[in-house]
């Protein structure tokens, strides 16, 4: 027989939504925030002029550019505020989390519970701020030496100025998109930093799927591989909720135990462990480590120094060193936010506590031991799963030259977010729900 937590998720509509006034608010000042997000993507950077920089996007933009700017929901080529996106605020929750693996102090700040996970957010808000100057004041110095037959990007005759004026309004614009996606993961529904990032990906997805399918118009791309590629998206979609969903699932055993002239325990729970522990915080680091710094290089090549003419060369998308880099640094960050958000000599002492333990294994070190062998090889399978969806668009892009950027990892970011959203929807519609049976049990106690 089902459980009642089943019944009720299963007796979900959208009556029960019109009636969660507290969901309904969220999910509105979600909805809201993004706008404002998208709304910002349009606004543009002082003293720039976009065709000028439009044009040289399209000249450089289907290499590393692109899947930036992809991920920036054309902020980029825009040359908008928001142009730096969230990605210093991801670079440096990074290095904070690095550092407090080899910091004790730092770790120590980590382990005083709430005071010190604030003072840890702290610490990263000052590192964005750190961040997001440096990376818009190379953003700057390259949009200096752009031009093209229309003239020069910039427009202020003062490059001390725009210097100044381009580093502050990147820098907030930055700041603003961290403080926005910290309000929506307080007072609307998921994630919001994955939302922003999520809200990027999916309005540039239009003109992705416009300019693949003026190419097939053309004739440059020929039809069969149009079709197949739709069709490799909705399978690339399956297997990520696949994965996604799948989980290694340990038996955990509680002894019996009596208490007075009563038996209690001799129990049997599962302790699940997802395949894919680290979710989509892998390719989105990688991402932010390996794109920015490509980026500037590439904006301030433009009648730059020779060596980075060549480093943006040999680090191109589709290029193997780019390749190599960008799947290491995948594999590096699946085990790393593993360890980090799973804690195996814990979770050992925690069943020996309760007096928990896993059949045919010791409580203690061998549990311990067990749980980090299994969660070790299910490590390997999410590394070697994320790997092979960052890789399929860079293949795609280099085989056949597709502007088709919405590819996988982008799909992987759209579906993770979308599911852990809905999954939050339905938690608030479950507590709802649970509230309305406990006022009705009261209201029927008092008569």
């Amino acid at each position: 027989m089902a459980s009642a937590a089943e019944q009720l998720a299963a007796n979900m509509n959208f009556g029960v939504l019109a009636k969660a006034t507290e969901l309904k608010k969220r999910i509105w000042f979600t909805l809201g925030a993004l706008i404002v997000y998208r709304l910002g993507t349009w606004i543009p950077l002082p003293g720039v002029d976009p065709h000028v920089l439009g044009d040289l996007f399209k000249q450089s933009g289907g290499g590393i550019l692109g899947m930036f700017d992809m991920l920036a929901g054309g902020a980029l080529h825009r040359m908008t505020i928001f142009a730096l996106n969230i990605m210093p605020y991801i670079s440096a929750s990074i290095i904070i989390q690095l550092m407090t693996t080899v910091i004790p102090s730092l770790e120590s700040v980590k382990k005083e519970g709430e005071a010190g996970r604030k003072k840890i957010n702290q610490y990263t808000r000052y590192l964005t701020v750190i961040i997001a100057c440096f990376q818009a004041y190379g953003i700057a110095l390259g949009l200096e030496g752009m031009v093209s037959s229309r003239g020069p990007a910039v427009m202020m005759e003062s490059h001390v100025l725009f210097r100044v004026t381009a580093v502050l309004t990147l820098t907030g614009g930055t700041l603003f998109l961290m403080w926005l996606g910290e309000q929506i993961t307080a007072r609307g529904i998921g994630q919001g930093t994955s939302l922003i990032i999520m809200a990027g990906i999916v309005a540039e997805l239009p003109s992705a799927i416009k300019n693949t399918l003026e190419l097939g118009r053309t004739g440059a791309l020929p039809v069969l591989v149009i079709i197949g590629i739709l069709v490799m998206a909705v399978v690339v979609i399956a297997f990520i909720v696949y994965m996604e969903r799948a989980q290694r699932r340990l038996i955990v055993q509680y002894p019996k135990r009596q208490v007075g002239n009563k038996m209690f325990g001799g129990e049997s729970s599962h302790l699940p462990l997802k395949v894919n522990t680290s979710g989509v915080i892998p390719p989105i680091f990688a991402s932010s480590i390996l794109l920015m710094p490509v980026t500037i290089a590439q904006f301030a090549s433009q009648g730059g120094p020779e060596w980075l003419t060549t480093f943006t060369a040999i680090m191109g998308r589709g290029q193997p060193l780019y390749i190599f880099m960008y799947l290491a640094l995948i594999v590096f960050f699946a085990f790393f936010y593993t360890a980090v958000v799973f804690n195996p000599e814990d979770t050992a002492e925690n069943l020996k506590k309760y007096g928990g333990f896993i059949p045919g294994i010791r409580p203690g070190k061998n549990t311990s031991e067990y749980l980090d062998y299994v969660l070790t090889r299910l490590t390997v399978i999410g590394a070697a799963y994320l790997s092979i969806l960052s890789i399929l668009p860079e293949l795609l892009i280099s085989k056949w030259s597709v502007p088709f950027y919405f590819g996988g990892t982008s799909l992987l970011i759209v579906v993770t977010v979308t599911m852990d959203t809905v999954a939050q929807v339905q938690s608030h519609l479950l507590a709802h729900q649970y509230e309305g049976l406990i006022k009705k049990s009261r209201l029927r106690g008092r008569r």
